[in-house]
């Protein structure tokens, strides 16, 4: 399928998902992960209207910025762990950082991105819901600390929360994204967190069942890497 094919039918998939939760699709954004994919593969998604695109290392996406920089409405998201050495990087480059999952990545993000002078930067604590200690993620009993420092960052605004769910069983995601929901109820709500990040190639359907406002999809767009 070609990348035109492939996202229209992902639009199509939130849609029919947006539809049977009762909500409306145009409530649920689509991250396009371009993440190893080639600047022409992002030029013909933007050509089929979509604009923003998520990556998850900061060389990546500073070379893609610059290589398309001539597209004037596309907007980056910084998805994958972000390590404190390379925040200066995504502050120069990203308009959404998805992964901040610690104090000390709060305040460096935040001094980094002061220095670049592009204005607020949207940020997301990435929670860790299951607890996988091979990925990244804040604990749940640490949001509140790690909610703390962001706010404490002039040049950050606290968005939201994403997370990533165990690969290859759709109980055990459905399992996650509900608990991302609850973990957003018991910390201030829509109001203080309107965005929850959550849905991937192989369940951002359930994702967007379960409260989604944001699906990171690859695969399904541009096939596979």
């Amino acid at each position: 399928m070609s990348v035109e094919g492939g996202l229209a039918a992902v639009r199509e998939r939130i849609e029919r998902a947006a539809a049977g939760a009762g909500r409306s699709a145009r409530d649920v954004k689509l991250v396009a992960v371009s993440k190893a994919q080639p600047a022409g593969a992002i030029r013909r998604a933007y050509g089929a209207g979509q604009r923003a695109f998520g990556e998850s290392y900061a060389q990546e996406l500073a070379a893609k910025a610059e290589a398309l920089v001539d597209l004037d409405e596309i907007e980056w998201h910084f998805i994958g762990h972000l390590q404190t050495n390379k925040a200066k990087i995504v502050a120069r480059y990203a308009h959404v950082v998805h992964s901040v999952d610690s104090e000390v990545l709060a305040h460096e993000l935040g001094k980094r991105a002061a220095r670049e002078a592009r204005g607020v930067l949207p940020v997301l604590i990435e929670v860790n819901v299951a607890r996988e200690p091979q990925k990244a993620g804040a604990a749940p009993s640490e949001i509140d600390a790690v909610m703390q420092a962001i706010r404490v960052e002039p040049s950050l605004v606290l968005q939201g929360l994403m997370t990533v769910p165990p690969a290859g069983s759709p109980e055990a995601a459905r399992g996650v994204f509900g608990t991302l929901a609850t973990l957003r109820s018991l910390h201030g709500g829509p109001g203080t967190l309107p965005e929850l990040s959550m849905g991937m190639s192989a369940d951002f359907e359930m994702a967007v069942a379960c409260g989604s406002t944001c699906v990171r999809v690859g695969t399904a767009i541009f096939g596979e890497r």
